[in-house]
């Protein structure tokens, strides 16, 4: 895509990585300074006209509602008025596999913080995207090529729905 790419884990403070590293799960408490953190650096690069990719276990609706609108997310469950919509534009491609399939990616990675006997909490925490998020669920049993290509298509129909949009509004 030629577009900017993060790794959320890249962002973790180092409170949160020991803290992993020890087989302690994340809380809500230990996770809203780094998504907002990451927050920040989507608004940036949209502010540029940057298109980017994160990765990131956004595991709850909350904390995908964070990226997209910031702190603001956390301190008003109410719904935005019309007009008043300032979220950034995200698609949320959410990797679905089963937990076998996952556990021995995590196995054969080598030197993250992250042990393989977190799996079991991050399962714990996650709230699978659903209407009205934008997202795609994508299968993690697909090759890589098949999973990039899945997530390309999503983002071009996105945009082309988008441009078919404007025009009818014009």
């Amino acid at each position: 895509l030629g577009w900017k790419f993060y790794d959320a884990d890249d962002y973790h403070s180092p409170e949160n990585k020991k803290k992993m590293s020890e087989g302690i799960p994340l809380n809500d408490e230990d996770r809203i300074p780094w998504l907002c953190e990451l927050h920040d650096i989507l608004r940036r690069e949209d502010s540029s006209r940057q298109d980017v990719v994160l990765a990131c276990s956004a595991l709850k609706k909350m904390y995908r509602r964070v990226l997209a609108s910031g702190a603001s997310a956390i301190e008003s469950n109410q719904p935005e008025q019309p007009g008043e919509n300032t979220a950034l534009k995200i698609l949320f491609a959410h990797l679905d596999g089963p937990r076998d399939v996952i556990a021995g990616r995590l196995e054969k990675r080598k030197g993250h913080f992250l042990p393989p006997e977190l799996l079991k909490s991050q399962f714990d925490t996650l709230e699978p995207p659903s209407a009205p998020e934008n997202f795609i669920t994508v299968s993690l049993e697909k090759s890589l090529p098949e999973i990039v290509l899945e997530i390309e298509n999503a983002i071009f129909q996105g945009e082309a729905l988008r441009d078919q949009l404007s025009e009818l509004r014009t």
